[in-house]
């Protein structure tokens, strides 16, 4: 079984996804072992609960500076034993020390076809409202493995989604999320799980 464990930031559609494909099957071979936020109070957490997923809150602002916050984050990571990490919408800096530790074993979706519109400064809606200011036509999401880089890591799988006239970066974003990132995420996490990605 492939321990997963799960870092989010907010409302967790994506590990509602996740969630949902273990449930079903669509996801093999897999156990979510544990939920980690950098927020409290996010919707993510009332997921796992639902789930039966254990889950905690890791606040930089619990620490007295970002070294303190990294030390204790990789503490808990480690503690979860994980095969997998997978970043669903977690909008913290991940510790140096823990990129080297878990090299190709971390991965995160991002709501756009890397490379464009990735990077630093380009989360959540910025990236759609870049996109729509670009003027492109197809945008996408990406699943990549996290490297020490912002968004450079070898990808994994991408899928195309059309941009509509009359598009806002709110439309944009849910149009992405329903038709790229809930199927993406799921289908990387079985590829890993199942052999197909090493």
């Amino acid at each position: 079984m492939l321990r997963v464990l799960v870092l989010v930031s907010g409302g967790g559609t994506n590990l509602q996804a996740i969630i949902d494909g273990v449930a079903a099957g669509t996801i093999q071979n897999t156990e979510l072992v544990g939920v980690i936020s950098n927020n409290p109070g996010v919707f993510a957490l009332e997921r796992a609960a639902k789930a039966g997923i254990p889950a905690e809150v890791i606040s930089p602002k619990s620490y007295p500076d970002r070294a303190a916050f990294h030390e204790a984050f990789l503490s808990v990571v480690d503690g979860y034993k994980p095969d997998l990490i997978v970043l669903a919408g977690f909008l913290c800096i991940i510790p140096p020390a823990m990129i080297e530790k878990y090299e190709r074993r971390i991965i995160n979706i991002h709501p756009s076809l890397i490379p464009s519109f990735c990077g630093t400064g380009y989360y959540g809606l910025k990236v759609h409202e870049a996109a729509l200011a670009r003027g492109v036509k197809v945008s996408g999401a990406t699943v990549h493995f996290v490297d020490s880089g912002t968004d450079t890591g070898p990808i994994l799988l991408q899928k195309a989604v059309e941009v509509l006239p009359g598009d806002t970066p709110e439309i944009l974003q849910r149009r992405i999320m329903e038709q790229a990132e809930w199927k993406l995420l799921p289908q990387a996490i079985n590829d890993i799980a199942t052999g197909k990605i090493s």
